[in-house]
């Protein structure tokens, strides 16, 4: 391995471990499943960050398809990812809103959120009641950038881009 290889060996563990305690820090490690498939592959062209998909929807957020069916009681009110290029309801993704409030249901059962009556016990609407209103919320509002990737990567270029650039030059100098 060369010293260009090298060098964007370090700069890809250190954006892996920093992203990885974004996401445990933002509280976004959920499945660990996004935090498990983080990874890098570095090779004399560069270096490539292999994720779960949903791992760009969390970085980058997610557009709402309409911030105006949000509750009048919601605490935060309109567009989460203005500038996202990513949407619900474009039609790209491949599953269906009633994947999503099932998914939704799991994570409510999972973390107890439930409904209580005006006595305090817990109501017979169930996780489905809940599953449906945290996705109706989230597909209306979007969701928010945690920006966990973009931010090391970044820090990281500045961080290690000396050390890059002169792990090339070396490698090329030795050819000669």
């Amino acid at each position: 391995m060369g010293e260009f290889e090298k060098a964007l060996e370090k700069y890809a563990k250190y954006v892996i471990q920093q992203a990885r305690t974004n996401l445990t820090k933002g509280k976004k490690n959920y499945s660990k499943k996004l935090y498990n498939s983080l990874s890098y592959k570095v090779s004399k062209k560069g270096v490539l960050f292999p994720m779960e998909q949903y791992g760009l929807f969390q970085d980058e957020g997610v557009k709402g398809k309409d911030p105006s069916k949000v509750s009048p009681n919601a605490k935060i009110k309109g567009q989460q990812a203005p500038n996202s290029q990513y949407k619900f309801g474009s039609g790209t993704s491949k599953g269906t809103f009633k994947q999503f409030t099932a998914l939704m249901a799991e994570y409510a059962q999972k973390k107890n959120i439930r409904f209580r009556d005006a006595e305090g016990k817990y109501s017979k609407g169930g996780f489905k009641s809940v599953g449906y209103i945290i996705a109706s919320n989230i597909y209306n509002r979007g969701l928010r950038p945690t920006m966990f990737f973009t931010k090391p990567f970044e820090k990281g270029l500045d961080k290690f881009s000396d050390e890059i650039v002169l792990g090339f030059i070396d490698d090329n100098l030795k050819l000669e």
